[in-house]
């Protein structure tokens, strides 16, 4: 199950690195030249890994099961868009999303493009109902969403610079207004990358222990892991199961899997991960082979071929 989950995460990673930058050239065929990359850049990849990350855990474990993702970054919608397309949830809606090479490149060419995937989730996508553009309301709308259901299970990832707004503060307080067996369990699971869009978080900052403290504050049973580990992932999940309140703070490192740096620049693990790495791929040959590699590190040829469909 392990190595399913981390193939999956690396699917939906390339996915969305390529939705985020390609109009052609999908599968890397050839060499990637300028006419490959999308003449303008707009999105945000940096909370996108954790958002791969928690999503295909979860799934390991709640497939069959009643059971609500709700995502608090939705300005992370490519990697939101991947899942869904990855999932076959998205050819429901839309058949051009096929789960083969010509799905693969409508999806990508068409995020961020004129009448195709906007750059947030919008209630265009499959169970979205509100735009993705402000943050700070889904951990309120996840207990909304357990009211009278007993049976259901909904998980709320929520970015650490999320978590410093006012509505998902006062949200915070919700465990102690709805619970019980008439309603069904949050399981709100924290992305602590460090940092939001031009700087470090407050959450970021925080030892553990203090960290720890307020969600116990709060009337939680913290449970701190590092997202990368599959294994110690399940057997977080496992744990919350038997937890009436449990709260997930998941360490992953912003902008992961992008290039560790840029003309001197630390990207990967900064603040400068959050939109786009590499802005101007499009007309530098620097950054575009480092789009190349970055491409090429998730190894997509092992999960995809065009004759036998996604391996995964």
């Amino acid at each position: 199950m392990f190595s399913e989950i981390s193939r999956r995460v690396r699917a939906a990673d390339y996915l969305t690195v390529a939705e985020l930058f390609l109009k052609d050239n999908f599968l890397l065929k050839t060499p990637l030249s300028f006419s490959d990359v999308k003449p303008r850049l707009l999105g945000h990849w940096g909370t996108c890994h954790g958002i791969n990350l928690a999503y295909a855990n979860l799934r390991a474990v709640y497939k069959f099961r009643d059971f609500q993702f709700i995502l608090g970054p939705g300005h992370g919608f490519p990697a939101l868009n991947a899942n869904l397309f990855l999932d076959g949830e998205l050819e429901k809606v839309d058949k051009n999303a096929t789960r083969n090479l010509s799905g693969i490149e409508y999806l990508c060419k068409n995020f961020s493009w004129p009448s195709g995937f906007p750059s947030h989730a919008s209630p265009l996508t499959p169970g979205v109902v509100v735009e993705g553009g402000e943050l700070g309301y889904a951990l309120g709308a996840a207990y909304g969403a357990s009211l009278g259901r007993p049976e259901r299970t909904v998980a709320v990832l929520l970015g650490d610079g999320e978590l410093e707004t006012a509505s998902t503060l006062a949200s915070m307080n919700l465990n102690k207004l709805i619970s019980g067996e008439k309603n069904g369990k949050v399981l709100p699971i924290l992305a602590l990358n460090g940092y939001k869009i031009s700087g470090p978080t407050v959450y970021g900052r925080k030892s553990e222990r203090e960290m720890n403290e307020l969600l116990r504050g709060f009337g939680f049973t913290p449970l701190v892991f590092d997202g990368e580990n599959p294994e110690r992932f399940q057997y977080i999940l496992e744990k919350a199961e038997s937890l009436e309140k449990p709260f997930l703070v998941m360490k992953v490192e912003k902008g992961f899997g992008c290039p560790a740096e840029l003309n001197g620049n630390k990207l990967s693990g900064n603040y400068l991960a959050h939109q786009i790495p590499l802005p101007l791929a499009k007309s530098d040959e620097t950054q575009l082979k480092l789009l190349e590699a970055w491409l090429k590190s998730y190894n997509f040829d092992e999960l995809y071929s065009d004759g036998k469909g996604f391996d995964l």
